[in-house]
């Protein structure tokens, strides 16, 4: 359990480890001087392994001590709060006055206990640089972990504020499309309503599947390629329903790739503009082309090119539409190609991946 909190809070764990490096290293000459017999007669007389292993075990106890304190009285640890100089200065003051009445302490339980320890003078010396130095560097760690963490909380909240932006505009752009779809349908309708009541009431009918689907799907950023397509299905059904014959589609994907992902109503969109950009007649029937690249992990909706007699006024919404919507979800782009079909490809995202 302990080990888990430990691992939980990083600031903790990043306290314990400098303040076991800086208890190593501060006492280093010492350490050296164990494994050489001259300068442990010399500098450090009667010296044993003890001393200086219990000198280690209570400099790391003092800098975690020294590292508590801090964090108590100056927040270090809090990215939200502000670390002004004067409070540096203070934590720097603080600590040094605390290493040097720590060390009286160990002094103290050393004389008092026989606690083992070192009792060379040149180490007493080096006392009073070592409590300068300690000071110097539980309060740089401390506002370089407060540093870090505060720059890491900046970025967090960008990146969250980012997501938040994208989510923004795709619910603007959705919100533009689903009426945009209505009004086509609607139109439709009227036309069914003046020709044959009963197949009004059926494309009522039908509508209702479709415009469930667009409700349920509202807060989905991306369907899979099955779903869209059974959607895309119930769409064709609406538009035979008016243009019988001589409209016709060729389907043909790879079930491979059925679970690959692409924004809702992709499909049902570009079916939308290809009928309303072209001549439907007896005259010139009119095939779309729906097909997938298992190879490129792609979807393309093409059919031959039939202006009308009178062009559409069009709204801009579609093509553009679905251009920011790839933009924005799977930063990848769609192509568009004119020659004598036009062609428009999307691809089709692997989340596993």
């Amino acid at each position: 359990m302990i080990l888990k909190a430990i691992k939980k809070d990083k600031y903790f764990l990043f306290t314990v480890i400098i303040s076991l490096m800086v208890a190593v290293l501060i006492h280093f000459p010492e350490s050296v001087s164990l494994f050489d017999r001259f300068e442990s007669h010399t500098l450090f007389p009667g010296m044993q392994f003890m001393d200086v292993a219990n000198e280690i075990f209570f400099t790391f106890l003092s800098l975690l001590i020294l590292f508590a304190v801090n964090t108590r009285l100056f927040h270090f640890n809090q990215a939200t709060i502000k670390i002004t100089g004067t409070k540096i200065v203070l934590s720097f003051v603080l600590t040094w006055i605390l290493s040097n009445l720590l060390g009286q302490v160990f002094v103290f339980l050393h004389k008092s206990f026989d606690i083992p320890a070192i009792d060379a003078m040149v180490h007493h010396y080096l006392h009073p640089l070592r409590d300068f130095i300690i000071a110097c560097l539980v309060t740089s760690s401390c506002y370089i972990i407060y540093l870090i963490r505060r720059q890491q909380s900046v970025l967090v909240e960008n990146e969250q504020l980012q997501a938040e932006n994208i989510r923004n505009q795709y619910e603007v752009l959705k919100n533009q499309l689903n009426p945009h779809m209505l009004f086509n349908s609607l139109n439709t309708l009227r036309s069914l309503v003046r020709e044959n009541q009963d197949k009004a009431q059926d494309y009522i009918q039908e509508l209702s599947r479709v415009l469930r689907y667009t409700l349920q799907d509202n807060e989905s950023q991306s369907v899979t390629l099955r779903e869209e397509l059974e959607f895309a299905s119930a769409y064709i059904f609406l538009l035979k329903m008016r243009y019988e014959n001589n409209l016709q589609f060729d389907i043909q994907t790879d079930k491979a790739l059925e679970e690959y992902r692409v924004p809702p109503m992709s499909i049902q969109m570009l079916i939308e503009n290809a009928v309303k950009h072209n001549e439907i007649s007896n005259r010139k029937p009119l095939t779309i082309h729906i097909t997938t690249n298992k190879k490129e992990e792609k979807l393309s909706v093409s059919n031959a090119i039939q202006p009308k007699w009178t062009a559409t006024p069009g709204t801009g919404i579609g093509l553009v539409n679905l251009a920011k919507r790839y933009r924005l979800l799977f930063k990848q782009d769609i192509q568009i190609t004119e020659d004598e079909e036009f062609t428009v490809c999307i691809p089709l995202i692997d989340e596993k991946q």
